[in-house]
């Protein structure tokens, strides 16, 4: 079985890489074309794909796999309305492949730009949301990368039917049809052929999942890796914060949706101002269902708040839970986030101007926002149409990956006859 699972990755690897050549050079209309006729075919695919994403939901019962998971796996008629506008908007975003970045004059006459182009052939790896078949495949395809898809086993069946429909919509366009391919195989064998690069036809990797996957992805792979480890995120109530503000932004940060990674995990409050607006905040959190854990201090202002403990400041809860703690001030809050946090999302709720200009400058997360909920750490919701992922990593792409951040540059030079002395 290894050998044939070598087999089948091996031949995927060599037809992405021929399919690239053609890809990193089509125009902006014919990608559009294509990506148009998959959001097309995608619609005329519903019914099959939900009875697809039915049967892995039933598998996932069984198995008893979290609430919260389930919630990450489920499609419905708007789930897949939502898949094919997010390609639709894709395709209506600007060609990112050709831009001039820059372009400067030497002494001697040479003419030098710097040009955007595609990174190559771009490996996805990724877990239970089963629109990321379609999300990284628009986004690597629009950016002119050819794209290979592994899904995780408990969205197998959607994401394999949402594939199907993309495969049969590329078909009736320009572009090879192998731009895009889905690993046929739920062997973990097949993760690992592609975090050896597949005879170095796969140029990045993106992990899009839990804990567990992209630490195997960043410790195995040979390949560069776009990727982050947890969402541990904060939101620190600031001693100037408005409390309305204050109420609403951590109550939709924590539990609008629990189960992604930009939901706030820890709440930091200073001092002087908890007794008076942490219960607040809690009775909010509270009435929405969450889980409350927090120090002496936070007992004292909200009874039902159950003890915390050392590791809870380094648990990504994925789940209706909250850490809290009153801080002394925003450099405490600022050495919590350094100490515990992931380099994720951060929110800092104050009406003081250089307070938050402060903490922007101190707190190095990939993502800080000010008034403002943690759960807007989306692609889509920064106007990139989609994203591909989140980075917390310093090099190359950092936050949401979205069309620009997967190209890289090459540089063009013209010259009259020039020779080096």
């Amino acid at each position: 079985m290894t050998q044939n699972v070598t087999e089948i990755m091996n031949d995927i690897g060599l037809k992405a890489k021929v399919a690239n050549a053609r890809l990193s050079t089509a125009s902006n209309e014919e990608k559009n074309d294509a990506l148009n006729s998959m959001a097309d075919q995608i619609e005329k695919d519903r019914a099959k794909i939900l009875l697809e994403n039915k049967k892995d939901i039933e598998i996932a019962k069984s198995n008893d796999i979290s609430s919260a998971m389930i919630d990450r796996l489920s499609l419905d008629e708007t789930g897949i309305k939502n898949i094919a506008s997010s390609i639709r908007s894709v395709a209506k975003l600007n060609d990112p492949v050709g831009r001039v970045l820059d372009s400067w004059d030497r002494p001697n006459g040479l003419h030098i730009k710097r040009v955007s182009i595609p990174i190559g052939v771009i490996g996805i790896i990724y877990e239970a949301r089963p629109n990321v078949t379609a999300d990284a495949a628009s986004l690597c395809l629009k950016s002119g990368n050819a794209s290979i898809l592994r899904s995780g086993s408990d969205s197998f069946h959607s994401s394999f039917a949402i594939y199907e429909s993309i495969k049969n919509g590329l078909k009736t366009t320009s572009l090879d049809d192998n731009s895009i391919q889905f690993v046929p195989t739920k062997d973990r064998e097949a993760v690992g052929l592609m975090l050896g690069g597949l005879d170095s036809n796969i140029d990045v990797i993106v992990p899009r999942g839990g804990k567990s996957l992209v630490s195997r992805v960043q410790n195995e792979a040979k390949v560069p890796v776009f990727g982050h480890l947890e969402g541990i995120c904060h939101v620190y109530v600031n001693a100037d914060a408005d409390i309305e503000k204050a109420i609403e932004v951590t109550a939709n940060a924590k539990m609008r949706r629990t189960s992604i990674c930009g939901a706030a995990e820890t709440l930091l409050i200073d001092k002087s101002i908890y007794k008076d607006y942490l219960p607040k905040i809690l009775a909010k959190l509270d009435s929405l269902g969450c889980e409350i854990r927090g120090d002496l201090d936070v007992k004292s202002v909200f009874a039902d708040a159950k003890e915390n403990s050392e590791e809870d400041w380094s648990t990504e809860y994925l789940d209706a839970i909250i850490s809290v703690k009153v801080v002394a001030d925003i450099d405490e809050a600022i050495s919590h986030i350094k100490k515990y946090g992931t380099g994720h999302t951060e929110a800092i709720i104050t009406e003081n101007e250089t307070s938050a200009e402060y903490f922007f400058k101190h707190v190095d997360s990939s993502i800080i926002l000010l008034n403002a909920s943690t759960q807007f750490a989306d692609g889509g919701e920064f106007g990139f149409g989609a994203e591909i992922g989140i980075s917390t990593g310093r090099m190359h792409a950092r936050g949401p990956i979205g069309l620009e951040q997967l190209t890289t540059f090459k540089y063009t030079v013209y010259g009259n006859g020039q020779t080096r002395p």
